[in-house]
C-alpha cells in the first residue's frame, strides 16, 4: 500500500467521528486540523483561531511538516480550501471525493466534492 492509500485509509477510519474545534482524537472529536494530524501522522499546531486567513503562514507550517506541493490530484493529498472570508479549511483527497470535518454536520464525512476554492494541495515526500 502506498503512502496516499494509507492516508485515505486513516482518514476513512475517522468518518463518523464528531466535530470538535481543536479536537485531536476520533473518540472525543476532530476538527479539520485534527483529521490532518490523524491521517498524515504529523504534528499540528494547537490554539489556532476559527477565523484565520494567513495562507503564507499555513503553507509554511504544512511544508515544515514535510509535505511537498502537488500539481496533480492524487488520493491521499492534503487539500487547503477557502471555506469563506477569513476561513481556511483542510480536507483529504480520496479517489472519489474528499474527507473533511464538517462543522455544519458536526462530524467527519466523505463527500464527492467540496464547492470551496482550492488554494493548494500537498502530499508526503516521495509519494
Amino acid at each position: 500500500m502506498n503512502a496516499g492509500a494509507r492516508v485515505v485509509e486513516a482518514a476513512r477510519g475517522a468518518i463518523g467521528a464528531r466535530f470538535r474545534l481543536h479536537g485531536r482524537d476520533p473518540a472525543t472529536g476532530l476538527d479539520c486540523v485534527g483529521l490532518v494530524a490523524l491521517a498524515l501522522n504529523v504534528a499540528v499546531p494547537r490554539g489556532y483561531a476559527l477565523r484565520y486567513d494567513d495562507v503564507a503562514h499555513v503553507v509554511r507550517v504544512i511544508e515544515a511538516a514535510g509535505l511537498v506541493p502537488a500539481a496533480d490530484v492524487r488520493a491521499g493529498d492534503l487539500v487547503l480550501l477557502r471555506a469563506g472570508p477569513g476561513q481556511l479549511h483542510f480536507a483529504i483527497q480520496t479517489g472519489t471525493g474528499m474527507i473533511h470535518a464538517d462543522a455544519m454536520l458536526r462530524r467527519v464525512v466523505e463527500r464527492r466534492e467540496l464547492v470551496w476554492p482550492v488554494i493548494g494541495r500537498w502530499r508526503t515526500a516521495g509519494d
